[in-house]
C-alpha cells in the first residue's frame, strides 16, 4: 500500500495532532504505512502514545519578526514564519524537501503546514490538506480578513506572500500557486468542520465535520454536594481564568476543571470544596453528558464534542481563530462570547444556567449533528486521499 506523511507546522495546541491521529489510525486500518512530522512534540507525546508510527520534528520557524502590525488575514500570519523574503523562506523548504527525501512519502498531507506543501510542490510529490474553516479558506477567493483594515493593505500583503512562494517554486522549476489560497490548500483540500463553526462561513463547500480524538482520558468525578455540574477547560495564561472558577464557586456550581498548568504541579487559583482539578485531561464525553455548562477558550475540539452533547458554553478565546469560533456558537445562541474581560462574570455564569435559551440552543445543535461520529469521518477522508493515489 501507500506511504503517506502527515505534518503539522503552524498554531498551537492538540487539536492538530489529534486530527491527525484519527485520520493516521483510519490509513493504517486501510493498509497503508504512515509517518508524521510535528511542530511540538513534547505536548503531544502523550497524546499520541498509542499511535506505533514514527513521530519527526517538523521543521518549523524559530526566529521572531518585529515590527509586524497585528496578523488581519492568513498571508499576514506567514509574514511571521518565513513568508515576508524567498531567501528566508528557502532554508524551511530545504528542510522539508530533505524530510521527503528521506521518507519518500507517495502522499503529503498537511493540517496548518503551507511550507510543507510548497516543499511538495517543488518535488511534484502529491498532496492535499485538512484543516478547519480558519486554516482551510476558500480556494479561488480573497483571503478571509479578521479585522478592520484597510482593503489595500490586505490585497498588498496577499500579493507579498504570494509573490514569495511563488519565487521558491520558480527556483525549483515548479509551477506557481495561482493565488495566496493556493498555499494552504494543496491537491485535495478537506474541510473539517461543520458550517455552522465554519470561520469563513462559506455557502456552499463539502463540510465533513470537525475531527477530534473522542476517546481517552480520566472519568469525571464531582464535587460533592448539591449545585450546577460544570465543566472547566481553562489555561493559567488567561487573565480571568481564575476569576471565572470563582464566580462559579460563588454561584454554587460544583466545578471540575482541567487547567493544565494546575496538573503539572502550580498552585490552583481558587481553592473551594467545590472545585476538584483534574491531574490529567478528563473523558470528555462521559464528563459532558453530565454536565450543565461547559467553560473553555473555544478550541474547536472542546467546541465540538460540548455542542454534541447538547451543553452550552461559555467561552474565554485567547486568539483570533478561538475569537471567530466563539463568535459562531454565540450567534447559533449556544453560548455566550467572553472575547473581553468582564467584571461580573457571575452574571455570565447564571445568565447561561438559567437562560433556558442557551440549552435549547444546544440541544438543537447537538439534534442537528446526531448522526456524527468519527470514525465513519475519517474513513471517508481516508478514501478520498486514496483517490489522490491512483
Amino acid at each position: 500500500m501507500a506511504h503517506i506523511h502527515l505534518c503539522w507546522e503552524l498554531g498551537g495546541g492538540l487539536g492538530h495532532a489529534g486530527r491527525l491521529k484519527m485520520l493516521a489510525q483510519a490509513l493504517l486500518a486501510r493498509g497503508h504505512r504512515v509517518t508524521l512530522s510535528l511542530r511540538d512534540l513534547m505536548h503531544t507525546h502523550a497524546l499520541l502514545a498509542d499511535l506505533d508510527v514514527p513521530k519527526l520534528q517538523a521543521p518549523v520557524w524559530l526566529h521572531e519578526t518585529v515590527g509586524l502590525p497585528q496578523s488581519a488575514n492568513l498571508a499576514e500570519i506567514l509574514f511571521r514564519c518565513g513568508y515576508l523574503e524567498p531567501s528566508a523562506l528557502c532554508g524551511m523548504v530545504a528542510g522539508w524537501r530533505d524530510m521527503f527525501t528521506l521518507l519518500q512519502p507517495d502522499l503529503v498531507v498537511a493540517d496548518f503546514a503551507p511550507t510543507a506543501l510548497l516543499a511538495a510542490r517543488c518535488m511534484g510529490l502529491r498532496s492535499a490538506s485538512v484543516g478547519n474553516g480558519f486554516n482551510s479558506p476558500p480556494a479561488g477567493a480573497q483571503l478571509p480578513s479578521w479585522r478592520d483594515v484597510p482593503a489595500q493593505r490586505l490585497a498588498d500583503s496577499e500579493a507579498r506572500m504570494l509573490a514569495t512562494a511563488n519565487a521558491v517554486l520558480a527556483e525549483y522549476g515548479a509551477p506557481a500557486y495561482a493565488n495566496a489560497a493556493d498555499v494552504f490548500l494543496g491537491d485535495q483540500p478537506l474541510l473539517c468542520t461543520w458550517p455552522e463553526l465554519d470561520h469563513c462561513q462559506r455557502a456552499d463547500a463539502s463540510w465533513f465535520g470537525p475531527s477530534f480524538v473522542s476517546t481517552g482520558g480520566v472519568a469525571p468525578q464531582w464535587p460533592e454536594g448539591e449545585g450546577a455540574r460544570v465543566y472547566a477547560y481553562l489555561k493559567a495564561s488567561h487573565a480571568a481564568h481564575g476569576a471565572v472558577l470563582q464566580a462559579l464557586v460563588d454561584e454554587g456550581c460544583r466545578v471540575l476543571a482541567y487547567v493544565p498548568e494546575v496538573a503539572g504541579g502550580a498552585q490552583p487559583p481558587v481553592l473551594s470544596d467545590r472545585i476538584l482539578y483534574a491531574e490529567a485531561p478528563l473523558a470528555l464525553a462521559a464528563t459532558l453528558a453530565e454536565a450543565e455548562l461547559c467553560v473553555c477558550h473555544a478550541g474547536e475540539a472542546t467546541l465540538a464534542q460540548s455542542l454534541l452533547a447538547g451543553v452550552p458554553l461559555l467561552m474565554l478565546p485567547s486568539h483570533v481563530e478561538q475569537f471567530l469560533s466563539a463568535r459562531s456558537v454565540a450567534l447559533s445562541g449556544a453560548g455566550y462570547n467572553a472575547a473581553l474581560p468582564t467584571a461580573d462574570w457571575r452574571a455570565a455564569v447564571r445568565l447561561l444556567l438559567n437562560d433556558a435559551t442557551y440549552r435549547n440552543a444546544a440541544r438543537a445543535f447537538a439534534a442537528r449533528h446526531q448522526g456524527f461520529k468519527q470514525q465513519q469521518m475519517n474513513a471517508q477522508l481516508a478514501m478520498l486521499l486514496e483517490q489522490q493515489l491512483v
